[in-house]
């Protein structure tokens, strides 16, 4: 199975909030991000043309920021995966015979969530408008890597009101994401269009 066929069974489980497709997280993209107020769930799908060579990266830059985490994988893949994830990561393994995805083990709730990690999903000034509304003057003025050093040495900024920010602007992107999307995607048609006349032309 490839990876939009897994993908397809796994969009039907994702029920209230919102979900987004290849969020980049830390050195990396989470296939898909499924954000609610309460929580959000990193889901990285592996399918049978995928190797597993990247799990380490993935696995450390999700462990980071997300509530939840799970790998969505085929069979071929569960005997060598199971040994590179922790307990509380969730496993659910999709195969073509069976019409749904097929629970391993559950997700559990994901204790190492950092504060600037989190925060490096947002853009630099939403990040910025967070601080100053919490009273940290001179907050416009400072640089990604100041941001990321106060919020990982200040412990004035709670994990769980960071959490909430960072969930409730992610969800109020997603229209601005979809917007680019369908931009991006008509932008291609038309190349496509204008590529297939040149070739007429030449062949006429």
């Amino acid at each position: 199975m490839n990876d939009p066929e897994i993908r397809a069974r796994l969009y039907p489980l994702l029920q209230g909030g919102v979900y987004i497709e290849e969020l980049p997280t830390g050195t990396t993209r989470a296939d898909v991000v499924h954000i609610t107020p309460q929580f959000m769930h990193g889901y990285e799908v592996k399918g049978d043309g995928d190797t597993l060579q990247r799990v380490a990266n993935q696995l450390r830059c999700y462990a980071e920021v997300y509530d939840f985490v799970t790998f969505i994988i085929t069979e071929k893949h569960l005997a060598r995966l199971l040994p590179l994830l922790p307990d509380w990561v969730g496993i659910a393994v999709a195969s073509p015979e069976a019409g749904a995805l097929r629970p391993h083990r559950a997700a559990c709730y994901n204790a190492t969530v950092q504060r600037a990690p989190l925060a490096g999903l947002l853009l630099l000034d939403e990040v910025k408008q967070y601080l100053l509304a919490r009273g940290l003057a001179g907050a416009s003025t400072l640089r990604k890597r100041e941001v990321a050093h106060y919020l990982r040495t200040a412990h004035t900024v709670p994990l769980s009101d960071l959490a909430h920010y960072v969930r409730e602007r992610l969800i109020a992107r997603l229209p601005e994401r979809l917007l680019l999307r369908e931009e991006r995607k008509a932008e291609r048609g038309r190349r496509a269009a204008a590529q297939q006349r040149r070739q007429a032309r030449r062949r006429n």
